[in-house]
């Protein structure tokens, strides 16, 4: 049980960092928010695909098609998160 909980928090943090680069504009983001953003991006990316596909994990914990997912989560996160950090800005 441990290990998977390491494992996610590997994938999550690489999905974010994966996210970050991905992303146009400045990220002032370290450590802590980067893995946030990919682990929320993980749920969104997960959720998303149940959605669309209709299958669960079923064929194990670890996919490609959930790394991918957790990937394009995790920049629909950061989107949504620099803007609402530039309207809130603006205030």
């Amino acid at each position: 049980m441990l290990s998977l909980i390491l494992v996610l928090l590997v994938v999550g943090f690489i999905a974010g960092l994966i996210a970050r680069a991905l992303v146009p504009g400045r990220d002032a983001m370290g450590f802590v928010p980067t893995l946030v953003i990919g682990l929320v991006g993980s749920f969104v990316g997960g959720f998303i695909g149940y959605v669309l596909f209709r299958k669960d994990s079923t064929a194990g914990a670890l996919q490609p098609s959930g790394f991918i997912g957790s990937v394009l989560g995790a920049i629909v996160v950061l989107i949504v998160f620099k803007a609402m950090n530039k309207r809130g800005s603006l205030r």
